[in-house]
């Protein structure tokens, strides 16, 4: 059994354009999530609600960490189940059609026999990052039309930027079908800082700027913070959530050597 301290933050912004604030997010060690609902009001509020909502059942009663991979599975399908459920229900009241969805980031402490690790997952446009070293790396690869089209060499960065299919995913939880999600372990030394936010965070500000906040901010909550706030900032086009946690301590060596910070939590991965 390994023990993990994290220290962690987390923010959230409505933006300048948006009514309400459909994103929703988790941050109860050894659970991270940031989950950004499509569909409007109740519909996709709820549906990022609902994957936070499983997510927390899952922190609470904990899981088998060397089954990881299992664990979210799971739980990202008792998500789709509920938020199916839940568009039915609006479906058969209104009598028309309703639909709900969201995207899914997922950071989990796992172990495997060489100790404790980064297990994310994602599902949708939503993104996780991973800083060292003064380094800020992508690790989750988007699932949207601008990415296969990128992909496939089909447009430039430049283009994509102001393509009018930016928005549109190609996977996400509330589907006709459940998506899978896709899956990436990280060892703890390769991570100072991890990462998760929603597009309203990358869609405003870029990889560089990020990097500089997630660099010269060294409170976890304090980067997460400034992150929202540069993208608000930036023009506040969606809502913006961020999720940064840092690892400190593994088994009593140290992890990360980014200063003390507000919230500390303790995490075992047996």
């Amino acid at each position: 059994m390994s023990q993990v301290e994290v220290r962690h933050g987390a923010a959230t912004d409505v933006g300048l354009v948006r009514a309400v604030n459909e994103d929703s997010y988790l941050s109860a060690p050894p659970v991270f999530v940031v989950a950004d609902g499509m569909g409007g009001h109740q519909g996709g509020d709820v549906a990022s609600r609902i994957v936070v909502e499983e997510f927390a059942r899952l922190a609470d009663e904990g899981y088998d960490p060397r089954r990881g991979a299992e664990a979210i599975a799971v739980t990202l399908q008792g998500c789709q189940r509920r938020i199916e459920e839940y568009a039915a229900e609006q479906r058969a009241e209104s009598g028309a059609d309703f639909q709900a969805g969201t995207t899914a980031v997922v950071g989990l402490l796992v172990e495997d026999d060489e100790g404790a690790k980064w297990l994310v997952a994602n599902l949708g446009d939503s993104r996780i990052y991973r800083y060292a070293r003064g380094a800020l790396e992508q690790v989750s690869v988007d699932h949207s039309v601008i990415q296969e089209l990128l992909d496939a060499g089909s447009i430039t960065p430049d283009e994509a930027a102001i393509h009018p299919a930016r928005n549109v995913i190609t996977r996400a939880l509330g589907g006709r079908e459940f998506a899978d999600a896709d899956y990436f372990l990280l060892p703890l030394p390769a991570v100072e800082r991890l990462l998760l936010c929603s597009d309203g965070v990358t869609g405003m500000i870029d990889d560089a700027r990020i990097a500089e906040i997630l660099g010269r901010e060294g409170d976890a909550q304090d980067a997460a913070d400034r992150l929202v706030a540069a993208a608000v900032e930036a023009g506040g086009r969606d809502n913006a959530t961020a999720v940064v946690v840092d690892v400190v301590e593994v088994d009593g060596a140290a992890g990360s050597d980014q200063q003390e910070d507000r919230d500390t939590g303790q995490a075992a991965v047996s």
